[in-house]
């Protein structure tokens, strides 16, 4: 460890770009620049658009932000909304707070008529 070579902050930002989204595929973070950004925004925004991806810009050389479409926004805000209601549902099973399927289901049914 003590002969390592030192990561840059783009690569720590390559690694944490790929880490957060890699299960959205095989992603390879893109990286653009804060001038980049300002002067290339309608075709970062296109990129961003159509291959449903963040792009990381970086600022001085270190990571910055992260832009994305609105669509993957949407996607990632619903899929960390999903995961908290697993998280949520997990934790009601462990408390023992649990119920037949059946009655579940007959639950949500007399929801849905309720309105």
């Amino acid at each position: 460890m003590g002969n390592a070579p030192k990561s840059s902050p783009l690569d720590y930002l390559k690694e944490f770009g790929y880490n957060i989204f890699r299960k959205w595929g095989d992603l390879v973070p893109t990286i653009k620049s804060s001038t980049d950004l300002r002067n290339n925004y309608n075709e970062i925004s296109e990129f961003c658009k159509q291959n449903r991806e963040p792009v990381f810009i970086t600022r001085n050389g270190r990571g910055d932000l992260a832009v994305m479409s609105i669509e993957t926004y949407e996607l990632l805000a619903g899929r960390l909304e999903l995961h908290g209601l697993l998280a949520e549902g997990r934790h009601s099973i462990n408390e023992g707070r649990k119920r037949p399927l059946v009655d579940a289901l007959r639950g949500i049914r007399q929801g849905l008529e309720d309105g």
